[in-house]
């Protein structure tokens, strides 16, 4: 067999990434977007195209890039080794911050599965005790962790597909309607309160340029599976939360902890709503299971090469860097304690928006990277001109996105990026430089005896 037919198709790769986005990110999304009203779809719409743009931006980073490191490479064109350090450690801190969110998410279907109601600091402590569980279950390696994810996700996918297909039986418009602007918000004020939280549902769009080395005809396929994945991901998400937007009252829905296991309980019956609802818990604990070993991964990976302490990269002999994750641990326990509020769907906002805001950091420094990646690759300038300008269109989206994410999330976003720096400067900055010098001084005996 030819090593192209090893390949994944224009399709796998499609549907790979459309997972990646998927994951645990939309469950308590109609609830949070019911707080402001259905004219979110508004939202939805601007993210869309803002994440079409970035997509397609980052599909041509993916092929143009020689760098690896993902976007810390393609930060670098433009950057340097700091961009390049910056971009991997805003990125990784996101991923802590959105286990985090996923942690909560899954404590909220959790309480409605088993009937309880908890107080703040109780829903502090059981997110806190899945962060650890979930982080204590990956000491063993990655292999098992990846099988349970790749089939836990399902329970999240089929329910929310399945209706976008047949919810509409049940679709109200007169609900949906009265559901548009509950708390007279200006047009501008509803449309970016909820930026934030649709953009937390399209995080990983870019991932499938990740996988181009083992694409067939990358040049093409690449861009094709961003493209179509991120359009599929939008008509999902916009279908199903405006459909439960329609079935289910606002007050209620805004209220709820589990609005999908809800949709099937007024769907069908309460046993119904509470399979879905336990299918989704199950999810979100295969999806955080294995996002604590990638996130981990991501920091050993940047420690490898000196740009992170190089505590991170320690490993046990199959592999797993027990060190990293226990410190990553701790990171997201005191998150867990910070961000903690006297509504569920508050303590989401919170962690969601201060992911967006570490996120966007590299996104934006990855579209300003694209004039110089398409300099560097000889592109002519004709047709680097298209590309150049959606970036720009992605740039002010994600501007925009960064200013709604609101005053809280930027300044603990600043807190963070400036910690961050602080860190390379102390920590960092001799380390990677000398391991650099090293890497191309020749060996002094050898030239002595020349």
């Amino acid at each position: 067999m030819s090593e192209s037919h090893k390949k994944m198709n224009v399709f796998q790769l499609t549907v790979i990434t459309l997972v990646n986005m998927m994951g645990s990110g939309i469950i308590l999304l109609p609830s949070k977007l019911a707080e402001i009203g259905t004219i979110t779809i508004f939202s939805w719409l601007f993210t869309a195209g803002g994440s079409l743009a970035l997509a397609y931006v980052f599909a041509r980073c993916g092929f143009l890039s020689r760098k690896p490191g993902g976007m810390g490479g393609y930060a670098e064109y433009a950057f340097g080794k700091g961009g390049n350090y910056m971009a991997n450690y805003t990125y990784g801190l996101s991923l802590v911050i959105g286990n985090v969110a996923i942690g909560v998410t899954a404590v909220g279907y959790a309480t409605v599965l088993f009937g309880a109601t908890l107080s703040p600091m109780q829903t502090c402590f059981w997110t806190i005790v899945l962060l650890w569980i979930t982080t204590f279950a990956n000491f063993g390696g990655a292999s098992i962790t990846g099988k349970i994810g790749t089939v836990t996700v399902w329970g999240v996918i089929l329910p929310v597909v399945l209706i976008c297909l047949i919810g509409w039986f049940w679709f109200s418009p007169s609900t949906w309607s009265a559901a548009w602007n509950p708390h007279d918000m200006g047009f501008w004020a509803a449309v970016g309160s909820s930026i934030s939280v649709t953009l937390w549902a399209f995080l990983g769009l870019e991932s499938a340029c990740a996988n181009a080395d083992a694409v067939e005809n990358p040049e093409k396929n690449v861009p094709i599976a961003v493209l179509v994945a991120t359009i599929g991901a939008a008509v999902v998400y916009i279908v199903s939360t405006n459909v439960i937007a329609g079935i289910i009252p606002n007050a209620e829905l805004a209220k709820s902890s589990a609005p999908f296991g809800l949709a099937y309980s007024h769907m069908f019956s309460p046993g119904i709503g509470q399979t879905v609802t336990a299918l989704m818990v199950i999810a979100c604990i295969g999806s955080l299971l294995g996002w604590q070993f990638t996130v981990a991964q991501v920091f050993k990976s940047s420690a490898d090469v000196g740009y992170f302490v190089p505590i991170f990269s320690r490993v046990t002999k199959i592999g797993t860097p027990i060190v990293g994750m226990l410190v990553l641990l701790a990171v997201q326990t005191a998150l867990a304690l910070m961000t903690a509020s006297p509504e569920l769907s508050e303590t989401f906002g919170k962690v969601v928006n201060l992911a967006v805001v570490t996120n966007l950091v590299p996104y934006v420094m990855s579209m300003a990277a694209i004039v110089t990646i398409q300099n560097v690759s000889n592109i002519p300038k004709d047709k680097a001109r298209l590309t150049n300008f959606v970036a720009l269109i992605a740039t002010v989206y994600s501007f925009y996105a960064l200013y709604s994410s609101g005053t809280e999330a930027i300044v603990l976003g600043g807190l963070c990026i400036f910690l961050g720096w602080t860190l390379f400067g102390f920590f960092a900055a001799n380390r990677f430089y000398r391991m650099e010098n090293e890497a191309h001084v020749p060996n002094p005996g050898k030239s002595f005896q020349t």
